[in-house]
């Protein structure tokens, strides 16, 4: 079995997505990595050919760690919403096209899903997931994916987060990721509870691949 590697020094970050790009260095923040990222250094994204999160993230990482040469930390994640049959599911950001439109996004899956009767929290449920990828340019990969359990609501509520933040409600809570601080989000142990899924597989890794400072 291949023995897991330790993250050191500089850590590229391969998204061009400011949200996310936010939320990984507020992740890694606690363990003194310098992170730099893919869209800071101009570099062109991947085609995103897999046909699963965990491919996607690989194929991004595996990307920007041979162009950078650095270790690279990529996440592919999206909403699963099951009564339409899991989509967007690897799709969320497409469904969002070219212009990153979510509000079009989310008005989107709120009409489909009136079209098959889901009206009620019952046929509403939906989980995010993350799956997350660090490659190194010798090609050693670490590999974690987690979700995150909810229901859609609509309207949307709050203004926080990103992407389809503000119709997802996570259970046990009140409030939607659009409505709740980026701490409370995805902060972790004392700050926050590590709710969101990039937060818990954020966890996963860093017990493999970070060691605290």
């Amino acid at each position: 079995m291949t023995q897991h590697r330790r993250i050191t020094g500089k850590l590229m970050i391969a998204t061009h997505n400011p949200g996310k790009l936010a939320e990984m260095r507020d992740l890694l923040a606690p363990y003194g990595i310098e992170a730099v990222s893919a869209g800071e250094l101009g570099l062109a994204e991947p085609d995103e050919t897999g046909d699963t999160f965990k491919a996607n993230a690989a194929i991004k990482a595996i990307a920007a760690a041979n162009v950078a040469q650095l270790p690279a930390f990529a996440d592919d994640s999206g909403l699963v919403v099951d009564a339409l049959d899991g989509a967007p599911g690897i799709y969320s950001a497409r469904w969002a096209g070219e212009s990153k439109d979510f509000n079009a996004a989310m008005t989107r899956i709120e009409r489909l899903l009136q079209e098959r009767g889901a009206t009620t929290p019952d046929k509403r449920t939906a989980h995010f997931v993350s799956a997350l990828c660090v490659a190194w340019p010798d090609g050693h990969l670490e590999e974690v994916e987690a979700h995150a359990h909810g229901t859609l609501v609509w309207p949307p509520r709050g203004t926080a987060g990103f992407g389809y933040d503000p119709t997802f409600l996570p259970d046990g809570h009140e409030r939607t990721y659009g409505e709740m601080t980026a701490v409370e989000k995805h902060g972790l142990p004392p700050l926050g509870q590590g709710l969101s899924h990039r937060a818990k597989a954020f966890v996963k890794l860093a017990e493999i691949c970070l060691e605290q400072r």
